[in-house]
């Protein structure tokens, strides 16, 4: 069963993917949120834990951050990512790394084969088309100039898959 804590986890990884696919953009609420639900779940095992969490977030903060210099991943990836691994015990974090690689992975490949899709030509997603058509008619318009990856969707995928959800009542 989910804790309220893991619920807020999942909204907070939920709406940055979504605003990712949709604007390429991660807002800080969804980070901040992810963030504070991480931490509280840490806590809930005590403050060492919480302390070795951070730690353990710090260095992946780190290494991301020289690939967010170098130009490889986004700002807001940077973020996610970090508040995501503030929830993980230690080495954890490396199957979560692991994980959203992959993710990564399954995303690109999907973005590679997207253009040679037998897809329905798109029509124009104007103010009074629901939301997921208008996101996937600007998809479709992005997979043909191959714009960037939501990477959004990969992290919050690879926490997801990585089975590391908080289980705190």
């Amino acid at each position: 069963m989910l804790s309220c804590i893991s619920v807020l986890a999942v909204l907070a990884l939920g709406g940055a993917a979504l605003c990712d696919v949709a604007f390429r953009r991660i807002p800080d609420a969804f980070c901040a949120l992810l963030a504070i639900a991480s931490i509280a779940a840490r806590l809930t095992e005590g403050l060492a834990a919480a302390a070795a969490s951070l730690a353990a977030a710090a260095i992946l903060f780190a290494v991301l951050f020289a690939l967010f210099l170098r130009g490889v991943l986004g700002g807001g990836d940077v973020k996610l990512a970090t508040a995501a691994a503030l929830g993980l015990p230690p080495l954890a974090v490396w199957d979560f790394v692991v994980a959203t690689a992959l993710s990564g992975g399954a995303l690109s490949l999907l973005y590679l084969a997207g253009p040679h899709l037998p897809l329905r030509k798109p029509r124009p997603a104007g103010r009074g088309k629901p939301l997921l058509a208008r996101i996937a008619a600007a998809e479709t318009w992005r997979l043909k100039r191959r714009g960037p990856l939501p990477y959004g969707v990969a992290i919050a995928a690879g926490f997801l898959l990585s089975g590391n959800l908080p289980a705190v009542a």
